[in-house]
């Protein structure tokens, strides 16, 4: 889903809404959410999961079209973990 379908279905499901609305709804809780990861914050949304940053360490790398080694500098990457209830959904029909 892109983030435009999420604002046509966010309509969908709130008639009241205008496009404009809806489009500042979808960009502040995504706006919130980089944010908060940015200052090194976790967010955790109940039964649909949490976001989280985690550190990765400096190593050697190869460039991949040269073969040559290069030395990747530490950096901070997005996690996210996925929720109880959206786990159990995502795997209700693999589980009989």
């Amino acid at each position: 889903m892109t983030r435009s379908e999420l604002i046509t279905l966010l309509m969908q499901k709130n008639p009241h809404l205008q496009f404009r609305e809806a489009t500042l709804l979808v960009s502040t809780v995504f706006g919130g959410i980089a944010q908060s990861l940015s200052q090194g914050q976790r967010v955790e949304l109940r039964g649909f999961g949490a976001f989280s940053v985690k550190e990765r360490d400096p190593r050697l790398g190869r460039n991949p079209k040269t073969g040559a080694q290069v030395q990747v500098d530490k950096k901070l990457v997005p996690f996210f973990k996925t929720g109880k209830d959206l786990h159990q959904r995502l795997n209700k029909d693999h589980s009989e």
